[in-house]
């Protein structure tokens, strides 16, 4: 305990740091767990007036008057780091045309009745990049628009919120027609890309001129983009060093009155950390690939068009067919999607879901809420 003490004084210099971070009731709200008090109003040169353990942690008595407890757990950590710990994760499994043998499945009613089902499913989003929910009923969308609500909340867009169409091109966009999709992402032309996307296959209605026995398209696809980029990295790792290098134009222009950009030109390969954190690929939308940008167009376009090889293997895409009570949720940072054209007039509804507000559920429903705040706070 004295080694530990002396660490604490001799580590944590300047002292204003430790003192900024109290945790006690009049420094923090316990009920928001947000700074109660005004940090620079601490003297600048703040320092301890007397230090002593207890079986919890470290009492410190300021020069200022205040007291403050550190527990261990907090005090060892940041003896090993300058950061908290944000790991409260789990692994990701990575996978290509195989994973149609056993695709991640939770049930509605385990979805809508408790809150381990909510905890199951986000949990396999996490990990796999999509899951299915199976049995949802498909005469009323609204049900799935509520089951799509026990995740979070529905992103609104000029799209609108929670969308229910038919292709009939109401909004000019691919994705209200009867065509062909390759695999992309969604939203490359926001900052902040949607985080799910879910469909669910209301019913499908083919013209009287085609038998019921025709094979009737619309086929969807998945592509684990981050399976693709780890491969591509793998066999071509100056195309990967491009395509994480390389910032590009993104936009959606096809209404009146919208020309959506984000705020700046991202690459379609994010990377953050050393660590690839976001797929942004819809050739679709993509702008004019520029000039400065470290690379020649022409090195962008050899890179890309290995890039979309990788997409395209059969090892890579996984073909399903929807049907009524099956919805998908998808990771829109990670997963690409697409699909087979069709003919007749398919009813899909489905939403857009906010990253943060995911990934939230997932860790308030998969870990212990003491965990979830230590990694953040401490």
């Amino acid at each position: 305990m004295v080694e530990m003490l002396m660490i604490v004084l001799v580590l944590f210099r300047p002292y204003f740091w430790l003192r900024d971070n109290c945790r006690c009731a009049s420094c923090i709200n316990q009920d928001t767990r947000q700074r109660n008090f005004n940090t620079f109003a601490i003297p600048a040169d703040i320092k301890p007036e007397s230090v002593s353990s207890t079986a919890e942690g470290v009492a410190v008595k300021w020069s200022d008057g205040h007291e403050s407890n550190y527990d261990w757990d907090f005090i060892q950590h940041y003896v090993k780091e300058d950061k908290r710990d944000r790991s409260v994760t789990q692994d990701q499994h990575y996978w290509g045309a195989e994973i149609a043998s056993n695709p991640p499945t939770v049930s509605y009613n385990e979805v809508m009745n408790s809150d381990q089902g909510v905890a199951d499913l986000t949990a396999k989003i996490q990990k796999y990049g999509f899951s299915f929910i199976s049995s949802t009923p498909s005469h009323d969308p609204d049900l799935t628009r509520q089951v799509l609500e026990r995740i979070a909340f529905i992103r609104l867009t000029h799209y609108g919120g929670f969308y229910d169409f038919i292709p009939d091109l109401a909004m000019a966009d691919t994705a209200y027609t009867n065509l062909a999709l390759p695999a992309h992402t969604d939203n490359t032309y926001f900052t902040d890309p949607s985080g799910l996307q879910a469909f669910h296959l209301l019913s499908h209605t083919l013209p009287p001129s085609v038998s019921a026995e025709t094979v009737q398209g619309g086929a969807s696809l998945l592509v684990d983009g981050f399976n693709a980029a780890k491969v591509l990295k793998k066999e071509d790792p100056n195309a990967y060093e491009i395509l994480t290098q390389v910032r590009l134009p993104w936009h959606a222009s096809g209404n009146a009155g919208i020309t959506i950009t984000p705020d700046r030109l991202y690459p379609v390969l994010e990377v953050v950390d050393g660590e690839l954190g976001r797929v942004r690929w819809n050739n679709d939308d993509r702008g004019v690939v520029p000039f400065g940008e470290g690379y020649t167009p022409e090195e962008w376009y050899g890179a890309a068009r290995k890039w979309d090889e990788m997409l395209r293997r059969r090892e890579s895409e996984y073909w399903v067919q929807l049907t009524p009570g099956r919805v998908l949720v998808f990771d829109n940072w990670r997963v690409m999607h697409g699909r087979s054209a069709f003919e007749g007039i398919r009813r899909i509804c489905g939403a857009y879901i906010n990253r943060d507000d995911w990934i939230s559920r997932w860790r308030n429903t998969n870990f212990d809420r003491k965990k979830v705040l230590d990694s953040v706070i401490g």
